[in-house]
């Protein structure tokens, strides 16, 4: 049973923390906003986001927010975690999914992570843990995510989980002052169940 106090309307939550091999996915608190600021300040982490490098003042208001987007009441409702060492208690990232469709039972996946914690697997581990959830509790039927077409180590991670190319937009929006290239994956829940 979940220790977070949890709205009355929620359909759809983990029970906190999400334990995988390495990490532990929990819901954000006020603790987190140092953290949170070491990775949302650096431009190299926003220059594929659509947010530009945040002051302290923007990652407090951001942890704020993000504290309770914690579980599924209705369409469009984020669960976005603090993804942190087990081994060390760094808060290392985040990552979040989005009840995109209830109708058409899909959900939008996504991850960021502070460039110290790149190459050792921890987005693909924490975002695997958001897809059992997705498929396993919540009975989402397709689960996509997007990335820019420059950014190849998401999308690597994206075909580690899984996931196969569905779309490659090229120069579809503007986006920080250029045409904007996109891929977008996804997973069906029988292509999450093939690969388990």
């Amino acid at each position: 049973m979940s220790q977070v106090p949890l709205p009355i309307t929620t359909l759809f939550a983990p029970d906190y923390p999400i334990m995988t091999d390495r990490l532990r996915l929990r819901p954000f608190s006020r603790g987190d906003v140092d953290a949170v600021y070491s990775y949302r300040s650096r431009p190299d982490v926003s220059e594929f986001l659509f947010d530009q490098p945040m002051s302290h003042e923007e990652c407090a208001e951001a942890v704020r927010i993000r504290a309770g987007q914690l579980a599924f009441s209705g369409e469009g409702d984020k669960i976005l975690l603090a993804v942190e060492r087990q081994d060390d208690g760094r808060l290392i990232g985040e990552v979040s999914l989005i009840w995109r469709s209830v109708a058409d039972r899909q959900a939008e996946l996504g991850y960021i992570l502070h460039p110290d914690a790149h190459g050792h697997g921890y987005a693909t581990e924490a975002a695997a843990a958001l897809l059992a959830f997705g498929f396993d509790v919540v009975g989402l039927h397709r689960v996509y995510a997007r990335c820019d077409a420059k950014n190849l180590a998401s999308a690597k991670v994206m075909q580690r989980l899984g996931m196969r190319e569905e779309a490659h937009f090229r120069e579809h929006a503007q986006f920080k002052g250029r045409w904007d290239e996109e891929f977008v994956y996804a997973i069906l829940e029988s292509e999450w169940r093939q690969s388990r």
